[in-house]
């Protein structure tokens, strides 16, 4: 899928940089569902991804994506809630979990395994390779 995205900037990637990102391309914003799609009630994930399917599908789509998911996990307080990424609040729990302890956020996996375990739970939640 091409990109009207802005080619990275070598250094490290900033929470300002990618809330201006999300701010700027998400598809959320102009959707048009009502806020409370993007919040399903059930805490089972089969059930929370059904509620939210709408809200799942247009982050399908969305060009910041990845980034969104990103922030949801860098700031878990917020992130925990709601749909982020095109994920429903137990799957960015268990992904969360398997993230390197590296990256800042809660992880408890390293190395390859981590890595491993990160790409099995997004292809499990629906991500394409090209979104990694």
């Amino acid at each position: 899928m091409a990109s009207n995205l802005a080619a990275p900037v070598p250094g490290a990637v900033t929470d300002q940089r990618l809330w201006a990102q999300v701010v700027r391309y998400a598809r959320c914003a102009d959707s048009g569902l009502d806020p409370d799609d993007w919040f399903p009630v059930s805490i089972e994930p089969a059930t929370a991804r059904q509620e939210a399917a709408t809200a799942i599908a247009i982050c399908t789509m969305c060009l910041v994506r990845a980034q969104c998911l990103e922030l949801s996990l860098r700031h878990w307080k917020i992130g925990q809630h709601g749909i982020w990424g095109g994920l429903v609040p137990a799957d960015r729990a268990r992904l969360r979990r398997l993230l390197p302890t590296g990256h800042g956020w809660c992880g408890r996996t390293a190395g390859s395994e981590g890595a491993a375990a990160v790409s099995r739970e997004l292809a499990r939640a629906g991500w394409t390779s090209h979104e990694r």
